[in-house]
C-alpha cells in the first residue's frame, strides 16, 4: 500500500473527539506507515471535551486520557493556534498532505426566528456554555443574572446543562474546572427558577436519562414537573429511553423532593412566540401546543392559539447547532453539513469529514468513534483502490518550519503540555481538577515559555 520511505500523510483539522478518534484509528493500523498532523484554531486541544462538556461532569471529561495517549505517539503532531483560511489555506493543505480530514464540528447555532430575539438578554446557549467553560472566544461576555427567572428553550441535554449550571450551588461548582469569571458571576446570581420549555411533550424530550435523573443531586433541589402533562402519556408506546425519562419525571411530579433555593421547572408543549421588553428582554410569550401523531408514529406539535406570558430577564436558546461553510469545500445549507459519502467529501479529492460537520449535531461523545472509523475505512479503501492518489515526495516536507513562518505563535504538543501542567497546578490547592486560562495571551505566554516586560 505504501512506497518505502514514503508514509501516508494526513492532516486532521480540529482537535475534538472526532478528530482524535480519526487520528487514533489511522495510527492503530500497524501495517500502515502513517503520519498525522492535527491542526487546531485554539491554543488548546480536546474541543467539545474542554469547552462543551459541563464542568460538573468530570467523568465525561476523563475521556481526554484516551486523546493524550494518541497525542503521545511518535507519528502524531499537534499544531495549535493555527487557523485555516487565516494562517494557511485549504489548497496549501491538499498540496502538502495525501489526505485532509475535517473535524471542525458545528460552530453555529440555530435561531428561534421570532420577534424580539435580538433584544439584549436573548442569547444562544452555545455562547453561555463557552463562557462558563472558559472558551477564549466567549470569556469576555457577560450575562445579566439579576432577574429571578431564566428561560431555556429546548429539550436536549444542552438545555439541561445550562439549567443545571444556573441552579447549582456555588460550593459544588467551586470544586470543578468552571471558568473563574463564571463562578463569581453565578455566585451573585439572583436567579431562583430556570424554566425549561419544549415544543413537544415529555415523552418526546431528547434528554438522556442520566442527565435528567441527576438534577436533584446536582442542584440540591426537587424539579417542578406538572403531573397533568404526564397524565395522558401512553408508556406502552414509548421507546425504552422515553419510558425511563417519563418515569423519572413522574417521580419529580410527585414532589417527594422539596424545591430548593434555586430550582428547575420543566414544561412541555410550549413554543416561543415573541420576546418583549423595553431595551432588553423582560418577558417571553409562549404558545401552547397540542400533539398529533402521524401514521408513521411521528408526534408533532401544533399551535392551539392559547398564549402565556412569562416574566424573565434571560432567555437562552438551546435548539441545536449548525455547521458553517469552509472555503473551498461544498456545503449543504439545508442540513448545515459538508455533503459526503461515508466521510468522503462529495466532488473533491483528498478531503474527508468526521463528527458533527459530517452527520449533523447528533449523538454523544462516544458516537464519534464509530463515525470516525467509518471515515477512516473509506479513506483506506480509496487508498487501496487508487482513487486517493498519493503525492510524489520523499517525506522531507518541513511542515513545522512552514507553519512557524505563517504563525510565529505556533503551539505544539509540548506547549499544550506546559498549559495543562500549569492549569492543573493552579487547581490543586483548591481541590479543583484545573483552573483554566481563558486569555489567549496568557495561554501563549505559558505555551511559548515567554515572559513579559
Amino acid at each position: 500500500m505504501d512506497a518505502p520511505g514514503n508514509p501516508l500523510t494526513v492532516a486532521v483539522i480540529g482537535s475534538g473527539p472526532s478528530g482524535f478518534y480519526a487520528a487514533g484509528t489511522l495510527l492503530e493500523h500497524d501495517e500502515l506507515d502513517a503520519r498525522v498532523d492535527m491542526f487546531e484554531r485554539l491554543a488548546t486541544p480536546w474541543g467539545l471535551v474542554r469547552f462543551g462538556v459541563a464542568p460538573d461532569h468530570p467523568k465525561i471529561k476523563s475521556v481526554s486520557s484516551v486523546y493524550a495517549k494518541i497525542a503521545a505517539l511518535e507519528s502524531f503532531r499537534f499544531f495549535g493556534n493555527v487557523e485555516i483560511g487565516t494562517h494557511i489555506s485549504h489548497d496549501e493543505l491538499t498540496e502538502r498532505y495525501d489526505a485532509v480530514i475535517y473535524a471542525v464540528g458545528t460552530q453555529g447555532d440555530r435561531t428561534l426566528g421570532i420577534p424580539g430575539e435580538d433584544l439584549p438578554g436573548s442569547v444562544a446557549a452555545v455562547d453561555f456554555v463557552g463562557w462558563y467553560n472558559g472558551h477564549p472566544d466567549y470569556a469576555d461576555l457577560s450575562f445579566d443574572l439579576s432577574s429571578e427567572r431564566a428561560v431555556v428553550v429546548g429539550n436536549g441535554n444542552v438545555a439541561l446543562d445550562v439549567a443545571r449550571i444556573l441552579c447549582s450551588p456555588y460550593e459544588r461548582l467551586a470544586k470543578t474546572d468552571i471558568a473563574d469569571h463564571a463562578l463569581e458571576a453565578l455566585r451573585d446570581s439572583n436567579i431562583t427558577e430556570v424554566l425549561v420549555v419544549g415544543r413537544r411533550g415529555a415523552a418526546q424530550a431528547a434528554f438522556t436519562t442520566p442527565e435528567l435523573k441527576e438534577l436533584p443531586e446536582f442542584t440540591e433541589s426537587g424539579v417542578d414537573v406538572d403531573p397533568e402533562q404526564l397524565a395522558e402519556v401512553d408508556e406502552d408506546a414509548l421507546s425504552r429511553v422515553a419510558k425511563r425519562n417519563v418515569g423519572v419525571m413522574r417521580d419529580y411530579a410527585a414532589g417527594d423532593t422539596e424545591l430548593g433555593k434555586r430550582h428547575i421547572t420543566l414544561r412541555f408543549q410550549r413554543s416561543p412566540i415573541e420576546l418583549r421588553g423595553d431595551g432588553r428582554v423582560e418577558e417571553i410569550v409562549l404558545g401552547h401546543n397540542e400533539l398529533r401523531t402521524a401514521e408513521d408514529g411521528w408526534v408533532s406539535a401544533h399551535d392551539t392559539g392559547e398564549r402565556e406570558t412569562v416574566e424573565t430577564g434571560l432567555v437562552l436558546r438551546a435548539v441545536g447547532y449548525r455547521g458553517v461553510p469552509i472555503d473551498g469545500l461544498p456545503f449543504d445549507e439545508r442540513r448545515g453539513i459538508i455533503p459526503n459519502d461515508k466521510g468522503r467529501v462529495v466532488g473533491t479529492e483528498r478531503e474527508y469529514v468526521v463528527g458533527w460537520i459530517k452527520r449533523g449535531p447528533t449523538g454523544i461523545i462516544g458516537t464519534n468513534k464509530k463515525d470516525s472509523v467509518e471515515t477512516v475505512n473509506q479513506l483506506l479503501e480509496d487508498l487501496a483502490a487508487g482513487t486517493l492518489r498519493r503525492h510524489e515526495r520523499d517525506g522531507t516536507v518541513d511542515i513545522e518550519s512552514w507553519l512557524a513562518q505563517r504563525q510565529p505563535d505556533l503551539v505544539t504538543e509540548q506547549g499544550w503540555q506546559l498549559i495543562d501542567a500549569a492549569e492543573r497546578a493552579a487547581g490543586e490547592p483548591h481541590g479543583r481538577p484545573r483552573v483554566k486560562m481563558c486569555d489567549l495571551d496568557a495561554l501563549l505566554d505559558v505555551a511559548l515559555s515567554r515572559t513579559r516586560p
